[in-house]
């Protein structure tokens, strides 16, 4: 796949933005913090295009320690998300399915229980709150009726160690391997707070990666949908690649996905995330992510 080609059919302009309501999550609060999160810079922000529609998690993986509640984020690509009761061939929303097998008749409608989670208004994120114990959780795109597209993340284990509200686990440097990926796991799964507010989910501010990259956006207090469905409380993103205080391009991704690579310049790139209702008027605009970007293809 041409990528430089691929980003240019997503630069699209914008309007200018309302006044940004939340905080960039930094890369940690010290430089441990910062040490510990650069080593999953590269997994983090991977371009992988072998499989065109996918869904995945966005920021916890199977073998993963949390506390509970825990923070899950879900992405999609090659389809968009639209809330559920909402007709469109080319998105869907989001279910997990919580120590449950895939459905043996895919036509069947998704049921409702606590094996399966719906997210029929088109969230992109959840806490979940789960006993102390090793779970299993997968992730199923089905469309407006909650029937699968058959679309679904491998199975992945998390255990959960204990309830949230305890201390935090801290990175020693004389164990850092072991306590920096404690520290990490716990960081990626604890819940947001904010009530509304669009944030990058797999980058944070003063973060270091190469390009081409992957950029997964989320929000909370919004759904998503495309920009031809006018959907109460819902929105679609857009990012805007500022270097030198100028604007290198402007993303606009109408068709409701949440994720999409980016080929950004080599140097000092501010990464200015939104969410735009479907008439392209601003609905919330995250702060800005300054990275520095050290190899790119432009």
């Amino acid at each position: 796949m041409n990528v430089r080609k691929h980003v240019a059919v997503l630069a699209l302009s914008v309007a200018p933005l309302i006044p940004a309501t939340t905080w960039a999550q930094a890369a940690g609060d010290d430089a441990l913090q910062r040490r510990c999160w650069q080593t999953t810079t590269a997994e983090r922000t991977a371009v992988d295009l072998r499989d065109p529609v996918a869904v995945s998690f966005s920021n916890i993986k199977s073998g993963f320690a949390v506390r509970s509640p825990f923070w899950v984020e879900f992405s999609v690509r090659g389809m968009g998300v639209v809330p559920a009761g909402t007709a469109h061939d080319k998105a869907g929303h989001h279910h997990i399915l919580v120590n449950k097998a895939l459905p043996s008749n895919h036509r069947e409608k998704i049921p409702f229980d606590d094996s399966h989670r719906h997210f029929g208004k088109g969230q992109t994120a959840t806490a979940i709150d789960l006993p102390p114990g090793k779970h299993t959780l997968r992730l199923l795109f089905a469309d407006h009726e909650h029937r699968p597209h058959f679309v679904f993340s491998p199975e992945i284990t998390v255990n959960v160690v204990a309830k949230r509200g305890g201390p935090a686990p801290r990175i020693d440097e004389r164990d850092f391997a072991a306590t920096c990926a404690a520290w990490y796991q716990d960081a990626m799964t604890t819940p947001r707070t904010a009530a509304k507010e669009v944030y990058a989910k797999n980058v944070r501010d003063g973060e270091q990666l190469v390009s081409p990259m992957r950029l997964s956006l989320g929000a909370a207090g919004f759904g998503i949908a495309p920009a031809d469905k006018a959907v109460k409380d819902t929105g679609h993103f857009a990012v805007t690649v500022v270097q030198g205080g100028k604007t290198v391009a402007r993303h606009v991704w109408s068709d409701g996905r949440t994720e999409a690579v980016l080929d950004l310049p080599r140097g000092e790139v501010e990464l200015q995330p939104a969410l735009l209702a479907a008439d392209g008027k601003p609905l919330l605009q995250g702060e800005p992510l300054r990275i520095t970007v050290l190899r790119s293809a432009l």
